[in-house]
This record gives C-alpha cells, sequence and structure tokens, in this order.
C-alpha cells in the first residue's frame, strides 16, 4: 500500500548520472485457490479484473497489463467475456499492450511439484493460448512460490522463453545479493545441460510485488456501492506531491540494487484489478506528473509488459554472472520463519494429486494405443478426450503454489480432492472393487516403457485364490490375511508385462479344500506369525534374538526385544538401521515463542519418540515376506498409532524388484500440535549430508548447515522422488509416491516428516482458517534401496518411476480382446517416456497458416486433430553419472514406436509442442563465462532416428499411418 512514511530515505549521490528508466508492469495475483475456491474468486473479483482491464486497456492506448494464470482466464473467456472483449482482446495482443505470461493453467509450486505435474499445467495453459491466440509466451512471472528449484527455469528455458522472474528466496541471500548487485544472473539449471538452455533470470527485491489503490477484494460478494476496505486515498491535487516523491524514492532505492538504469516497478498484488478504473485512472495522473518533472526526479516512467523491461536490459548488452544448478531452497522469512513445514502439509492431498497424475499418464498411452488399433471403434473419441481434459485441468489445478503445497483452507482442500477425485472416476476405465463373484477378471497395464516383472496386490473375499493369464497358463500367486481389513484377504499375482503392455488375468476362487498343503495350483497360501508385544520401557537390546528376513539381495535382521528393524546386509556389506517414528512438539501460542503452520516448520525442541510399544507380525512367503509393526502411543492403548509394513519381494531375479524394500504407513490420527517424521538411523558416516531431488528431475547435495537459531527447520528440504545418504561404500535410498520434508540431522541419519496436525491463535491464521488441524489417517509409501553408490545410482532413478507408474489394476470395457498380440514399447534403461498422448488441440500443422486462420476470424479453423500425437522422452541420467548409462543414446522412433502402428512422421516440438524446433530461437544472454555448450543438440534424421544426451527432455508429434 503507497504512502508517504513506509519507505527508508534514500541519500542521493552523484553516481546517478543518467536518468532512470521505469517500467510500471500492471498486474493482478491470483491464486487458484489457497483461501477462497475457484468459484468464490471467480465471483467476487477474478471475472471483473478481465473485464474492467480489457475496458480501460481499450479506452487509453498508452496502458498496458500482464496476465498470469490462465484458469481464471479460460474461465472468463469460456463464461463471462462478451463478444465484444474478446474482439478487444485480440487487438490487445497484436498491439503487445496485453501480455501473457508463463501462460500455464496456474503459477505452480517449486518446492513438491513433480516434474511431470508442472510441464503438464504449462503444456495445457499453452495449448489454449496457442490455439486461441497464436501467442507463445516468452518470459515467467514466479512471484509467489515459496523458494525457487533449478528444474523451473530448465522447463522454461525448454518451452522457448527468453527470460525468467523470481521472488521469494531466502531472506539472508536476498539482502547479500541486494547489496552486491547479483539479483539477476543466467541461470544454468541444469548441470549437464549448461549453456544450451540456461536462461536470464531477474530476482525482485524485497519489496516483491505488491501496491495497489483499489482495496481488498470482498467474498462472497462486491458491495453493491464500489467501496472496498482499504482503499488508499486517490490521487488528488493535495496528495499528488507526496505520492510522485514516495514513488520516486522507492524507485531510486529499487534501482541502487540493480546494474542497469532500467526499473522493474511492479504495479498491483493479491486479487487487484477488479476495478481497473480506479487504478487506472491515479496511476494515470501520477506518472504523468514524474514524467512532466522527469529532469527534477531523475526517472522516466511508463506503462511496461514484462517484454518491454527485459528487452531494455537485454539491449544493455551486459555480461552476466552464472549461476549453476543450485536452487533457492529452503525459503526463509526470519530466522524462526522456515517455510519447511508445507513439505508435508495436506499429505493425503498430496497423495491423491499423485496418483490422479499417474493415472492421467496411464490413460493417455492406453487412448493413444486404442485410437491407432481402432481408429473407428465404438468408444467415441470426443467422449474420451473430454474426459482427459477434466483430469488434465484438475491435476493441472492442484499444482497451483497453494494447492499441493497444502497451504490452503479446508474448503479449497476439499476442492481441489472433489476436482481430482470426480475426474478419475469418470475416465474410462476405474480401479478394480473386491468382488464376491466366484471369479474376476482384471486387465493389468504398464504405463513404463519398459519390460517388466514384478507382483501386483487386488484385495479379495476368500482365502483361496487360482490365477491364470490370458493364455490360460497358471501364473504364481500368494494369498494372505489383509492388513487392512480382518474380512479380506491381498492376493499377490506375479505379472509380466512388456512396455505399454496391459494383460488379462482370471481369478477363480475355488470352494473346496486345496489337495495339496497349503498350496492351490501355483497359489501360496501365507500363514501370519505374531511375536510379543515389547514396551520400550523393557526393553533390552542385547542383539542377541534376531530374525532373519530374506530374499536374493538382502538379508534383514528383526531384534525380537524391540520389534524394530536390526539391520541390513546387501552383497558387500552389513549396516546397522534402525527404523521408527518420532514426533516433535508444535507451540501453538503466539505469545510463548515461534510456530509451526501450514507453512512454517518451527522445531522448537528435539522430536521425542512417539510411542510406548511397539507389535510385530512376520508373513513369511513365496512371492513376498511382510513385516507388520505396529507402534502403541501408550502401553495401555488398544489401537495403535502408526503402523509400517515392509513387503520384501521373494524370488525375483529383476535387480529393481529385488533391491527394493516396499514400506507403507499408517499414521493417525495425530494429537494436535505434532508432527509426525520416520526416522532411519544407519551406520553410515555421511556427515549429516542428504540428497534431494528437484521435481524428481536431478539431485542436489545439501550439507548441513549449522544457525544460530532453528537449525533443525532450516536443514529441510523437499522429497518430490526421492533422497538418499550415502559414505564410501554404501548408499541409503528412500523413494517416494507423494512429496515429502526430508533432512539429515544427525551422523547417519535421515528423517522423514509424514505428517502434520497444528493449530494456533496467530490471528492471521484463524482469519482465514489456515492452521491446518489434520485429523486424517495417512497411508503414504516408500520405498528403500541400500547398496552401492554406483549401483544406486543406476537403480534408484528406474526404481522412483518403477514406484509412480505402478501397473494399473482396471476393469476396461473393450472393443475385442487383443490378448497377448498387444506389442510392447520398449525403449533402453536410461530413456524414459514421459508421456504419450493426443493433446487435441485445434490448430494447423504450420504457424504461418495458424495466425492467418485466426486472422480471418476462424474461417477454415482447423478441427481437433486426433491424429497428432505426443511424445516426450527424457534421459535419466546425469553426464558422468555412470560410465554406460550416462551416454547419449540413439534411437529410432520407427522402430520403437511399432508396437503402436506405423510411423508416418516425426516433428520434433518445443517442451509444450507449440513451436517447431527449428522455428526456435531464444535470446542470447552474454556471461562472464566463455565456456563452451556441454551438451549436444542433433535434429531428428530423415530415417526417424534420434540421439538423446543426459538430461535432455525431447518432445515430438508423430503422426502414424
Amino acid at each position: 500500500l503507497l504512502s508517504t512514511d513506509w519507505l527508508p530515505l534514500l541519500l542521493l549521490s552523484a553516481d546517478w548520472l543518467e536518468r532512470l528508466q521505469v517500467f510500471v508492469i500492471p498486474h493482478s495475483h491470483m491464486d487458484v485457490g489457497w483461501v477462497y475456491t475457484v468459484q468464490e474468486s471467480m465471483h467476487a473479483y477474478a471475472s471483473n479484473v478481465y473485464t474492467t482491464v480489457v475496458e480501460e486497456l481499450s479506452r487509453v492506448k498508452d496502458r498496458k497489463f500482464i496476465a498470469v494464470e490462465q484458469e481464471f482466464f479460460r474461465l472468463w473467456w469460456d463464461t463471462t467475456a462478451s463478444q465484444w472483449h474478446k474482439k478487444q482482446v485480440r487487438q490487445l495482443l497484436q498491439e503487445g499492450r496485453l501480455e501473457f505470461i508463463i501462460g500455464g493453467q496456474v503459477m505452480h509450486d517449486e518446492a513438491v511439484t513433480d516434474i511431470d505435474d508442472a510441464i503438464l499445467q504449462l503444456t495445457e495453459g499453452h495449448g489454449f493460448l496457442y490455439e486461441t491466440f497464436g501467442v507463445r509466451p516468452h518470459f515467467s512471472w514466479h512471484v509467489d512460490p515459496f523458494g525457487a528449484s533449478a528444474t523451473t527455469p530448465v522447463l522454461f528455458a525448454l518451452a522457448g522463453f527468453d527470460a525468467h522472474l523470481i521472488s521469494r528466496i531466502d531472506y539472508d541471500l536476498k539482502d547479500d545479493m541486494q547489496k552486491n548487485k547479483k539479483l539477476q544472473f543466467v541461470w544454468r539449471g541444469s548441470s549437464s545441460l549448461g549453456r544450451t538452455q540456461d536462461i536470464f533470470t531477474h530476482t525482485m527485491d524485497q519489496y516483491s510485488y505488491w501496491f495497489y489503490w483499489n482495496g481488498v477484494a470482498m467474498f462472497p460478494d462486491p458491495p453493491k456501492d464500489g467501496v472496498y476496505p482499504n482503499m488508499s486515498l486517490p490521487v488528488t491535487k493535495d496528495t499528488l506531491e507526496p505520492y510522485a516523491q514516495t514513488m520516486v524514492k522507492n524507485i531510486k532505492q529499487r534501482a541502487q540494487w540493480f546494474q542497469t538504469n532500467h526499473v522493474l516497478w511492479p504495479w498491483g498484488c493479491d486479487k487487484q484489478f477488479y476495478n481497473a478504473s480506479v487504478q487506472f485512472t491515479n496511476m494515470d495522473v501520477l506518472m504523468n506528473y514524474i514524467n512532466k518533472h522527469s529532469e527534477e526526479f531523475g526517472v522516466t516512467v511508463q506503462y511496461a509488459t514484462l517484454k518491454d523491461y527485459f528487452q531494455a536490459v537485454h539491449q544493455s548488452n551486459l555480461s552476466w554472472e552464472v549461476r549453476g544448478s543450485q536452487d533457492f531452497l529452503p525459503y526463509s522469512t526470519e530466522p524462526f520463519q522456515a517455510w519447511t513445514g508445507f513439505y508435508a502439509s495436506r499429505n493425503v492431498l498430496k497423495g491423491v494429486a499423485r496418483r490422479a497424475s499417474s493415472l492421467l499418464h496411464s490413460a493417455e498411452s492406453l487412448f493413444v494405443r486404442y485410437r491407432i488399433r481402432y481408429p473407428d471403434g465404438p468408444v467415441q473419441k470426443e467422449w474420451a478426450l473430454d474426459k482427459l481434459k477434466a483430469l488434465r485441468w484438475a491435476v493441472s489445478e492442484v499444482q497451483h503454489h497453494d494447492g499441493i503445497t497444502g497451504t490452503e483452507s479446508p474448503k479449497v482442500a476439499d476442492m481441489y480432492m472433489d476436482h481430482l477425485t470426480q475426474s478419475m472416476m469418470k475416465l474410462f476405465f476405474c480401479d478394480i472393487e473386491p468382488s464376491s463373484d466366484l471369479e474376476q477378471h482384471i486387465i493389468v497395464y504398464n504405463p513404463l516403457a519398459w519390460n517388466i516383472t514384478t507382483y501386483i496386490n487386488v484385495s479379495v473375499k476368500y482365502p483361496m485364490a487360482l490365477v491364470s493369464d490370458d493364455n490360460g497358463l497358471a501364473v504364481p500367486a500368494q494369498i494372505q490375511p489383509s492388513a487392512e481389513s480382518v474380512a479380506d484377504y491381498d492376493l499377490f499375482i506375479v505379472v509380466e508385462l512388456g512396455g505399454l503392455q496391459y494383460r488379462k488375468y482370471l481369478i477363480q476362487f475355488p470352494q473346496s479344500k486345496c489337495n495339496k498343503g497349503s498350496s492351490c495350483g501355483l497359489t501360496h497360501a501365507a500363514r501370519v506369525v505374531t511375536f510379543e508385544t515389547r514396551n520400550v520401557s523393557k526393553w533390552k537390546k542385547t542383539g542377541r534374538r534376531l530374525l532373519p528376513v530374506l530374499n536374493e539381495c538382502y538379508k534383514l535382521l528383526f531384534d525380537q526385544e524391540t520389534n524394530l528393524l536390526h539391520s541390513i546386509t546387501d552383497r558387500l556389506r552389513k549396516v546397522r538401521i534402525r527404523q521408527d517414528f518420532w514426533e516433535y512438539e508444535a507451540n501453538g501460542d503466539v505469545h510463548t515463542g515461534p510456530i509451526s503452520d501450514n507453512y512454517i516448520f518451527t522445531a522448537n525442541e528435539l522430536a521425542v519418540l512417539a510411542y510406548k510399544s511397539v507389535a510385530m507380525q512376520i508373513i513369511p512367503g513365496k512371492i513376498i515376506s511382510e513385516v507388520r509393526q505396529y507402534f502403541y502411543r501408550e502401553e495401555s492403548d488398544k489401537n495403535y498409532t502408526y503402523s509400517m509394513i515392509t513387503r520384501v519381494p521373494v524370488g525375483f531375479k529383476d535387480r529393481i524388484l529385488c533391491q527394493r524394500l516396499d514400506q507403507s504407513y499408517g499414521m493417525g490420527p495425530l494429537v494436535v500440535n505434532k508432527e509426525a517424521v520416520l526416522r532411519t538411523t544407519t551406520s553410515l558416516s555421511n556427515n549429516r549430508t542428504i540428497y534431494t531431488d528437484n521435481n524428481g528431475y536431478q539431485m542436489l547435495k545439501r550439507e548441513y548447515k549449522q544457525y544460530i537459531n532453528n537449525s533443525v527447520s532450516r536443514n529441510y528440504y523437499p522429497m518430490v522422488r526421492e533422497a538418499y545418504i550415502e559414505d564410501d561404500s554404501s548408499r541409503l535410498a528412500l523413494l517416494s509416491e507423494r512429496a515429502h520434508g526430508v533432512a539429515s540431522l544427525g551422523q547417519g541419519q535421515m528423517e522423514v516428516m509424514l505428517h502434520r496436525r497444528l493449530w494456533n491463535n496467530q490471528e492471521w491464521n484463524l482469519g482465514y482458517n489456515l492452521t491446518l488441524n489434520d485429523s486424517s489417517v495417512v497411508q503414504p509409501v516408500l520405498w528403500m534401496m541400500l547398496g552401492s553408490p554406483a549401483a544406486m545410482a543406476t537403480l534408484s532413478q528406474q526404481g522412483a518411476l518403477y514406484l509412480q507408474h505402478r501397473p494399473v489394476v482396471l476393469i476396461l470395457m473393450v472393443y475385442r480382446w487383443d490378448g497377448p498380440t498387444v506389442q510392447p514399447v520398449v525403449l533402453p534403461p536410461n530413456l524414459h517416456l514421459q508421456y504419450l498422448s493426443i493433446p487435441g488441440w485445434c490448430y494447423g500443422p504450420s504457424h504461418v497458416q495458424h495466425l492467418q486462420n485466426l486472422n480471418l476470424g476462424g474461417e477454415g479453423k482447423p478441427e481437433k486433430d486426433f491424429d497428432r500425437v505426443l511424445l516426450r522422452i527424457t534421459h535419466l541420467f546425469e553426464e558422468g553419472e555412470d560410465p554406460v548409462l550416462a551416454k547419449p543414446t540413439t534411437i529410432n522412433l520407427k522402430e520403437v514406436m511399432q508396437g503402436l502402428g506405423e510411423v508416418k512422421t516425426v516433428q520434433e516440438r518445443s517442451l509444450t509442442g507449440t513451436w517447431d524446433i527449428s522455428d526456435l530461437q531464444r535470446w542470447n544472454w552474454r556471461t562472464t563465462e566463455n565456456t563452451e555448450n556441454s551438451s549436444s543438440f542433433t535434429h531428428v534424421t530423415t530415417d526417424f532416428s534420434v540421439t538423446i544426451s543426459p538430461k535432455q527432455i525431447r518432445t515430438f508429434f508423430i503422426y502414424f499411418k
């Protein structure tokens, strides 16, 4: 809020020899969720933003505006905008006075969002903008995510962006960067891609993106008299000079932190410009006054878009320092304000969002296979695409930085959950439900482009089952009492599937007893062995009663005196490992000290053991051996608060399956103001150094840092897919199917925050209902892997994808059964088929033709293209990470895709598909380093061969005959 007393005075010096050129960038920050639902926000203010902005830009020709989040704009365009407004939007875009920035559905979170979902939401928004306006965004505006990932600038560069803008970084670091004029730099987010995908990055100064006139938006309805709370005093004859003096002082304060005389002055704030007339009317007068006195003030001001500002900086032709692949996490605003709590907030929502993403990934590739094989099949293509689009929208929406983060109000969390679950249910398949019929037909689909051997788990009602495949051959299986329900049984089935292949399995439930002991055919009936409950107060811990659980890769020892894991021996060495649950006590009274909330984790004390006794059951098996541990808060409790189920695969030669220990947890309900962690304590000498992934794309080294205050919280990092600790001979990795917070706070230790339940009396939190009183029971899954650092480097990345994209068990209505004739699609182990879909976008094959069609008012506009297939492939390895797998890999797309059909044409595209890669020319920014490109790039050859280098993500349009 602009006033005359909130800015520090600036002592002017003779250094100001050139007049400052100020770019006033009007914007409105519109959260897709947070406190209010999307529907509430549309009604209260969002529709009015675009309606009044378009009207005000049309009235005065030098006004400009940037539009950021596409979900609100698309809703306005489809439901509110008149034909006049739509015509004006097109005109304003042509004149460069309205500019789409980022262009994604949302301004996505950068800490806990998976790379696939970040690309999806960007692709969804870009597809809409391109088919509707022929627009392809060139700049980002990531002003509000809570920290900045090194993956995001890589993605924006791949999408064709020329510059990147961030804001929220650690307060100490920002202060240092301001003092040394280092807020701008060229960011090489990937060490393997190097200069090929670096991007100029502007960090906003300490004043960030706030300034407005028209007050605070009102919910649920705007005031009829147009008077809003906290409106600033208008610019009048009496207030004009003080406003001008204050604005100029702020401009000069900002200018001293940057290297050029160009000043980016963001004008707007959260939920602003719902009455654009008030905003522009005041700013017009103020800017005119400053420009009339420009010699006196030493500044000139102009309305601008982000392109105007970055173009001026680019033309200054300075050389910029290079920043490597380090990120800006964690984000802190003061010593006891470490924004590391949201890594674990609303665990259930994080899990459902990732599950929805995984199901979408599977459904997209299934639809591609169906369309190619049965172009005239009975499943109506428009219907199927609409269902896929609904799930794309829901998965994109929740990536908002107040969505997947868990920092929203309960009703907004419910909105996200409803959109996700409803969209999943309306797809053309659904997850199989338990059945009481005497036989059950299931289809199992492998969404990965690798051949796999694994097991699936189906819940059934009978104590015995026979399983056969689509050739009528018996399939190995194991049945045992369910860990979830006393009335059900877990049926584990061994499945062998090619890449993108589905197979049918028949499950039969015999009603008579089997003749051969505990087995029926190839089904083994496993039995539960229960051990005596152990109270913590009576632990002996002599290490003399150790019970082995074995498979082909590991020997796990469980201590019968504690009922806890004691150690794991792999092929090389024995590692002491203990896993259990601990809790941090959160302060809820702002009058007694720092608090934890949705965003912030403040460890006021060390964590304490979260249980008093442990029960254990072991189920030896022929497919898996299962260890069930139950942790009771008090010795007298009848119900456990925590549980851990560890499944050890048995009899599998596949290295990933053999070396993964599947662990699922049950946690909750928690006591209020508890933050629960899984702590894994080992004998590894890691010096409190941990490696965590950036959005599932690359691993970053996190060395422990000692702070005067709050060291625990400020050493937490997001874990999206993987985290590991290691020493010279061993690496212990944890793989995750949803995001968590992770830290190494002690030697050989790794703790994962899995659940939080908080309440505090901070007025701000109470007013917005952001106290995170989450009473849910959460059930996250981690896979634990142990081995040499070299072996784990080759296995863990594939393993993380095995976990994210487990085989889908489904009931599917198909035109005819193909059985084993469905051919696999298989990539080399270092390449991952990241996405395979039919976007269905409505635009022609050439950019020129598309623009001509739009300029003709849509005459001859192409219909949805159901033959255009988007294929995205990524190289999993960093340069030098493996002597074989970390090399450039050449594949022939025609040969690889022949399992789907015969490839006719291939065209390489930008990340989101809107650019032909041959037409994409990004700005080149001079740097202080004259290094060569570290990553080679070759186009697709005439015979459809392509070479993919380490960490490259390549996107193609493919047409099949």
